[in-house]
């Protein structure tokens, strides 16, 4: 069997029992989007960055094809368009709340799941790359939190 014979099995066994299809990912992405661009914690950090939302709709839903369905459609590099982002432990808290609510209303139950438990091990991962960018290694279990800026220590004062 040829590696595109074997990725199309695994696809289509993805398929066969989650239902996900490339509408439903569209469906998904731009939905959850529509949460984070309106969020009070989340959005600006995307506003700072994305002036035109269409190709990032695009590309994160090639994305989510290619975690969902390992349709291959992705090719980028995650880890490193995240690595410089001002975030922490409580914006993956954030955006794993966004997601998996989000997943639960526009997909049935194996599809969320599906894309739920990806979900975490993605923010996983980048919240361990982000720590380790920036001088945290982190442990088992432990989570990263930022040194606040100094605006933030001035509003606390």
């Amino acid at each position: 069997m040829t590696p595109a014979e074997r990725r199309a099995q695994i696809t289509a066994g993805i398929v066969a029992r989650t239902g996900i299809d490339e509408a439903m990912i569209d469906r998904l992405v731009r939905a959850f989007y529509a949460r984070v661009r309106s969020d009070p914690l989340l959005g600006p950090v995307f506003a700072a960055r994305i002036d035109d939302w269409e190709p990032h709709l695009a590309r994160m839903g090639a994305f989510w094809s290619s975690v969902a369905l390992m349709s291959g459609r992705y090719h980028g590099q995650p880890m490193e368009k995240h690595l410089p982002l001002p975030v922490d432990a409580a914006h993956f808290d954030r955006w794993l709340a966004l997601f998996e609510a989000t997943a639960r209303e526009v997909c049935e139950g194996a599809a969320a799941d599906h894309f739920v438990e990806r979900a975490h091990r993605i923010a996983e991962s980048l919240e361990l790359g982000i720590a380790a960018r920036n001088g945290v290694l982190l442990t088992k279990g432990a989570r990263y939190r930022a040194a606040p800026s100094d605006n933030e220590k001035e509003a606390a004062a």
